[in-house]
């Protein structure tokens, strides 16, 4: 990912509360050349020194199956993004668009089934935990666990290199930088309201 040094982050720890924050994210691989993707809810865990990416794909999804192939698997994760016109500058330039995004790229292996089963429970904490009757791992029947855990394949990626970008408007003077955050606030739309946010609290 190309990042101009106004944009690039390097704190791994913004990075993983980013990435948690916004754990849906795009596993590609490669066949013959040929890129693949899927769009899967993941999570991210530190072990010992290492960084992991965890998820599961459906056992009918063959794009597992390049795991075995691909020496390196890209996993992108998305924040909030919005238009940014020019017209929000003092002076005269051209429009753009503000975002939030990080690359991972690793080597990926398959979990076996105590792994994926720990991998569940976990993904059921993060999503369930704070609900009034929350569906957790050890309130479902065996009968259904081991059916749901044959349809799926579980994946593990050691991270080996991170690329972060943060586009927000960091390259404009201070009067733009503030009249950016006020029009994206007048916009109708919940992704420019989520970049005036984030704009907001890096400047406070």
């Amino acid at each position: 990912m190309y990042i101009p040094d106004y944009f690039k982050v390097d704190n791994i720890e913004e990075i993983s509360h980013f990435v948690q924050k916004n754990s849906f994210g795009t596993v590609v691989t490669t066949v013959q050349g040929k890129p693949i993707a899927t769009h899967l809810p993941m999570q991210l865990s530190k072990i010992a020194d290492d960084y992991f990416i965890t998820g599961h794909l459906s056992y009918g999804n063959p794009q597992w199956k390049t795991f075995d192939t691909c020496d390196e698997v890209l996993v992108m994760f998305q924040g909030p993004h919005a238009y940014i016109s020019s017209s929000w500058y003092e002076g005269e330039n051209v429009p753009t668009w503000n975002y939030q995004s990080v690359h991972v790229y690793g080597e990926v292996s398959i979990l076996d089934k105590e792994e994926l089963k720990e991998d569940l429970t976990m993904l059921l904490q993060k999503y369930e935990k704070h609900r009034e009757e929350p569906v957790l791992w050890d309130r479902l029947s065996n009968s259904l666990l081991e059916k749901q855990l044959n349809g799926i394949v579980g994946f593990k990626i050691k991270i080996q290199e991170i690329q972060a970008a943060y586009k927000l408007s960091q390259n404009r003077n201070k009067k733009d930088y503030t009249n950016i955050i006020d029009k994206l606030n007048e916009e109708e739309d919940f992704n420019s309201h989520k970049i005036a946010e984030v704009m907001s609290k890096r400047n406070s």
